[in-house]
């Protein structure tokens, strides 16, 4: 994104390779792995019949018999997310099955180990994050058909059935719904480098169909995600040991490290799309949101980090726009924050309804759960924040990114 000789679409490639980007999925991994190689099966053996052996209390037992296996066999960076995708959910299996009065101290050698090898490789945390759950977690049933839900399934699962399905997938369909924002993102700061505010124009008009459009595939959750099933069963395999007052030590990864590690659950605030577009449009939230914001950012890979890092550093889009003066910029500059602004006021919809609503009905409701729904977790979000402050705190610091006339 230097300043160049105005050849954008030969300079895209490459930057979108330097920030392990798509122009045809994003953040997402394009066609992950669904395999591991053979000296891996058993661990894919357990990862696919996780959801039985959790209900059923019998992980445990199995991953204490799994063999110690060394990570020197994988090889590149999809056999890596897809290692990491496994022992991931492996691990949240293991530590949350007997729900949160029965959590371990301690992750066993054999699971810590190669989990910590291959999270170093690929420069993420030992735990569940959204760049496992969504982004490495999907596969066409038809590889030749639509990346439609229809046509979409998860590779690795956990309690929650139909539910957990479909919360991964809908949640995959916003990160698709982006691409084009994304895309937008990169016209738009070479148009304000160049001071081509007609491109500019047209890119931030873009950006805002793209946000709309995430809040067209935000909305689909309603149709695939059972309030009590979210709540009562799937939220706590989300949960992290830092924050946490079911885990007040944290993990002691055996072989690792002598003391035990705190690492925050999977969370929204984990994916790179919203952080990308705040950047942009020069957002700026309140000091506890952004310390908290930050800190998720350590849970997305390291070019995602580093593309984040580049829009931030960019020319300031705002400031160029309010130079210019001129009217119909600024109002396209507008309907990006209103459009990011919208998103974030149904995304707390969204979490009232599957929190706070699911919350009132969770003792009426027979949702077939293995263990009770998390205390810990009734006033905070699975990464840690206390989630309605949060929310609308963001959402209303966006709002102030508004120019006025």
């Amino acid at each position: 994104m230097e300043d160049g000789d105005g050849k954008e679409e030969s300079a895209l490639p490459l930057a979108l390779s330097r920030f392990q980007l798509s122009e045809d999925y994003g953040f997402l991994l394009p066609n992950p792995l669904t395999e591991l190689p053979a000296p891996y099966s058993p661990w894919m053996e357990l990862a696919h019949k996780l959801p039985q052996l959790i209900t059923s209390r019998q992980l445990r037992a199995h991953v204490h018999q799994m063999p110690q296996l060394s990570t020197h066999h994988l090889h590149g960076r999809e056999e890596l997310h897809l290692a990491h995708l496994v022992l991931s959910f492996l691990t949240m299996g293991y530590v949350w099955q007997e729900g949160e009065e029965g959590t371990v101290k301690v992750l066993p050698r054999n699971l810590a180990v190669p989990f910590w090898e291959v999270s170093q490789a690929l420069g993420l945390p030992p735990i569940l994050s959204h760049a496992d759950f969504v982004l490495a977690n999907w596969r066409r049933k038809d590889p030749s058909g639509p990346l439609e839900i229809e046509n979409l399934d998860t590779i690795i699962s956990l309690p929650g059935g139909e539910s957990l399905r479909g919360f991964i997938l809908v949640t995959l369909l916003v990160e698709k719904a982006a691409v084009p924002g994304i895309m937008a993102t990169f016209q738009a700061i070479h148009a304000t480098q160049q001071r081509d505010n007609e491109t500019l124009h047209r890119a931030l008009q873009g950006l805002a169909a793209a946000i709309r459009d995430m809040g067209t595939a935000l909305r689909r959750m309603h149709d695939y995600v059972d309030p009590a099933v979210f709540y009562a069963v799937i939220r706590i395999f989300l949960s992290g040991w830092r924050d946490n007052v079911a885990m007040p030590a944290g993990l002691l990864y055996e072989g690792v490290a002598d003391q035990p590690m705190a690492f925050s659950g999977g969370s929204a605030a984990q994916s790179t799309v919203l952080h990308t577009f705040d950047e942009l449009l020069g957002i700026r939230h309140s000091q506890d949101s952004t310390t908290f914001l930050h800190r998720m950012r350590d849970y997305m890979p390291p070019p995602h980090r580093a593309f984040i890092e580049e829009i931030r550093r960019a020319p300031s889009l705002r400031q160029h726009v309010l130079s210019s003066a001129d009217p119909q910029l600024r109002a396209a500059f507008n309907c990006c924050v209103t459009a990011l602004a919208d998103f974030r006021s149904y995304h707390i919809i969204i979490v009232t309804k599957y929190i706070a609503v699911a919350k009132a009905k969770a003792g009426r409701a027979e949702v077939g759960a293995a263990v009770k729904p998390p205390a810990a977790l009734e006033a905070k979000g699975t990464g840690g924040s206390h989630i309605f402050c949060f929310l609308k705190s963001i959402r209303d610091s966006t709002r102030e990114g508004l120019i006025s006339a």
